[in-house]
């Protein structure tokens, strides 16, 4: 388990992970070599995977949010991992989580419009021979986004 700087390193760069070694050792009280040590052996050990750049999806056209929940109509290993490739393939799932209860899989889906989403349902996604059904729910506003796990 990371120890207390440990934590706050990770609080401050997945706030930030543009911050540089002087920028976080100044956040944090330590010199920028030592934030900058730690934070590589945090990356080498793992606790890091990766640093990416939070994009605002109106801008880039991305108008249409939905949560979209698949039941499978069967759960035999070749149809599922058939399904799991279809989804990697489709860039408009950025989230993909399998469930327990009713529904099987949770797809969390952007798309420019209803018209894409309408396509991607009944052209991709239902067609599917795994697939029995499709729920979606459209967002219609989001009260908070992910802003970084809970440190």
């Amino acid at each position: 388990m990371p120890d207390d700087t440990d934590t706050r390193i990770l609080a401050a760069i997945q706030d930030n992970a543009l911050l540089t070694a002087q920028e976080l050792g100044a956040r944090i009280n330590l010199s920028p070599s030592q934030a900058a040590r730690r934070r590589a052996r945090l990356e080498a050990e793992g606790y890091i995977t990766a640093c990416v750049a939070r994009i605002d999806p109106a801008k880039v056209g991305l108008n249409v949010q939905a949560f979209v929940q698949v039941q499978m109509a069967t759960h035999a290993p070749e149809p599922a991992k058939a399904f799991a490739r279809l989804i990697a393939t489709l860039p408009e799932v950025v989230n993909a989580w399998t469930l327990t209860g009713e529904a099987d899989y949770l797809l969390r889906i952007w798309c420019a419009d209803l018209a894409a989403l309408n396509r991607l349902i009944h052209e991709r996604l239902l067609p599917h021979p795994a697939v029995a059904r499709v729920q979606s729910q459209i967002v219609m506003d989001q009260l908070k986004s992910f802003r970084g796990l809970p440190l």
